[in-house]
């Protein structure tokens, strides 16, 4: 076929309906109706001679063709999107830019300190906002440039979206030195004492933390909830002055084990161990001054 007879918007369709699989999420990411979003599917399918998507119960599912051609589209829409998105050279030495990243609050903790050390170092000028990965439409906010970056155990990212893993951790269980369960020799808490103990639970909806508290809930494991607070920063000196015990991430138990001399061990449960990603949007990938603040975020932090 011959290029000049073909809408380059229909490519555009397709790499959003293979990734969503949804024709509601595509028309919603590129701001058009359901029916216009049919309606390039139907000129896609005239166009290939192939149905291309087969509506199912699990969504728009791809066929061998769909398949094929998905690797090629994706190649060529990123090639016209840097032609036409072309940067200056970006200098971080001297560069004033302002990035918004999306953490979780116990995010801060662990990376913070060490990004802001290092960007004293090599780009003094650049400044750093950060927001909630729940406190506002993720999605919408980095297609629109709005937020550059995410960082955290975000698995509903995925379409449009790329991500490199920088750390997977697991979930132990910490509590006061002196506690009564902090017993010599010990490396793992019993069930029966976790469900025992009085607990402090942190509220994190949508957040790998939120999902290891619904697997919980799941298993009928009885939890002795005495406090609930909306954020971990405080949670060191609650259970520092309390015989209270958390649920909480290797990484956070270690700094406080460090800061606060607090104890923990392996949690009583076989709990999935949660993999942390840097994840930036695709309309992002090759902009100068987004590629060198995620090799800055990689280097620091990658395990």
């Amino acid at each position: 076929m011959d290029l000049h007879s073909v809408d380059l918007n229909l490519l555009v369709v397709f790499q959003h309906l293979y990734n969503a699989r949804r024709v509601s999420r595509v028309a919603e990411a590129l701001g058009v109706t359901q029916p216009a979003v049919s309606n390039s599917l139907a000129r896609l399918r005239k166009l290939f001679n192939d149905e291309l998507f087969i509506r199912t119960s699990r969504g728009m599912l791809p066929t061998p063709m769909a398949i094929e051609l998905a690797a090629p589209v994706a190649t060529a829409l990123d090639a016209l999107h840097g032609v036409f998105n072309r940067q200056p050279a970006f200098d971080p030495a001297t560069s004033q830019r302002a990035f918004q990243i999306a953490m979780t609050d116990i995010g801060e903790v662990h990376f913070l300190p060490k990004l802001m050390h290092a960007l004293g170092e090599r780009a003094p000028g650049i400044t750093v906002s950060t927001v909630r990965n729940t406190a506002v439409n993720l999605r919408e906010e980095m297609a629109a440039g709005q937020v550059d970056l995410a960082v955290g155990h975000l698995p509903d990212l995925t379409a449009e979206f790329f991500q490199r893993r920088l750390f997977r951790q697991k979930y132990v269980c910490m509590f006061r030195p002196g506690h009564p369960l902090d017993k010599p020799k010990r490396t793992r808490m019993a069930r029966e004492d976790f469900e025992r103990a009085e607990q402090v639970m942190v509220i994190a909806a949508g957040t790998g933390h939120g999902q290891v508290d619904d697997l919980m809930a799941r298993a009928h494991v009885q939890r002795n909830i005495r406090l609930r607070v909306p954020h971990f920063v405080a949670l060191a000196d609650i259970l520092h002055a309390t015989d209270l015990i958390a649920t909480v991430t290797e990484k956070f138990a270690q700094r406080s084990a460090r800061h606060f001399g607090l104890r923990y061990v392996d949690h009583p449960l076989d709990l999935p161990e949660v993999q942390i990603n840097l994840l930036w949007h695709a309309r992002y990938h090759q902009e100068p001054a987004s590629q060198w603040m995620r090799t800055l975020l990689f280097d620091l932090f990658s395990e």
